[in-house]
């Protein structure tokens, strides 16, 4: 186990060293209630989320879910030359933007502690962190509000604070081993709704987020729901939508080995390869064979 103690005396941070996957619980109660807001005492984001990699596809993701607003829009952090983070509790976006570029150079376990060490923050944080070879290491704060905790694990991290308990981490994590095999946004997604199923947040549901990166300067996946009753079967309705409709355009985007990109493939053949219409030949009593345009598929990939 790396990262020491933490400053109350809990496991500051683990990494896939471990060969089994850690859970660090906090269920002593912080120094103010969740609901409190006065002068010196922050009102933290109770949030749930799992960092992911996938070495063999090579990608990054995060998926997270919140009772705040627009939670998608400062704690996911995901880049395939680098690897994964969900920042969340007092959330400092920093880490994640700072951890990304150190994980360029750096492994999972020393991109979790440079970041500490340089946040003055720290107590109140909890951050989950994959790296590129799927190296993964968490952190969760003394001062977050229970129920809080992670687990970690090769290829993910999960964390969760202000839940209902720790059921929710656990099946996250427990559903995302069991999906192994498939692609990394439904594996994601599978693990967030498992968590919500658990129990979630304690204090309710109001958004989520779902974002993979496959190494191209542009999002593979980024689909959120900022403000919904239940954001997270509203984002597996989104993320249907996505998968007839989006990634199909998605994939046949111009990138850096490929600048033409493949729209090509997004057109169907003719149903005749012959001879679908028949038009007037200029020789009196003959047709000409003139093949149909070939559509698009689906029709609404046009931006």
């Amino acid at each position: 186990m790396t990262g020491g103690r933490g400053p109350g005396g809990g496991v500051a941070g683990v990494t896939h060293e471990q060969r089994v996957a850690v859970t660090v619980i906090r269920s002593s109660a912080s120094r103010c209630e969740p609901s409190t807001q006065h002068k010196g005492c922050a009102v933290h984001v109770g949030t749930f989320s799992i960092a992911a990699y996938d070495v063999v596809a090579g990608c990054a993701g995060v998926a997270v879910s919140s009772r705040m607003p627009s939670i998608g829009a400062l704690s996911v952090f995901a880049r395939a030359a680098s690897g994964a983070i969900a920042t969340q509790a007092l959330i400092n976006p920093l880490l994640g933007i700072d951890g990304l570029e150190l994980l360029r150079t750096h492994s999972a376990d020393e991109t979790l502690r440079r970041l500490l060490a340089s946040d003055p923050g720290a107590d109140s944080r909890q951050v989950a962190i994959v790296d590129k070879y799927g190296r993964s290491a968490a952190h969760t704060g003394p001062e977050t509000h229970p129920w809080s905790g992670h687990r970690a694990a090769p290829g993910y991290a999960v964390a969760g604070n202000m839940l209902v308990d720790m059921r929710t981490v656990d099946a996250m994590a427990e559903q995302f081993e069991a999906t192994a095999g498939k692609p990394l946004h439904e594996r994601l997604l599978l693990s967030l709704e498992a968590g919500q199923q658990a129990g979630g947040d304690r204090r309710g549901k109001q958004s989520a987020a779902l974002y993979v990166n496959n190494g191209e300067p542009y999002p593979y996946l980024d689909l959120r729901v900022d403000d919904h009753p239940e954001p997270v079967a509203e984002l597996r309705r989104i993320y249907e939508v996505a998968k007839r409709e989006l990634l199909p355009f998605v994939e046949a985007l111009p990138t850096r080995k490929n600048p033409h990109g493949r729209f090509d493939e997004l057109f169907e053949p003719p149903a005749h390869p012959i001879l679908t219409r028949a038009e007037p030949s200029p020789v009196r009593g003959a047709q000409t064979a003139t093949p149909a345009p070939r559509r698009r598929v689906p029709p609404a990939l046009d931006g």
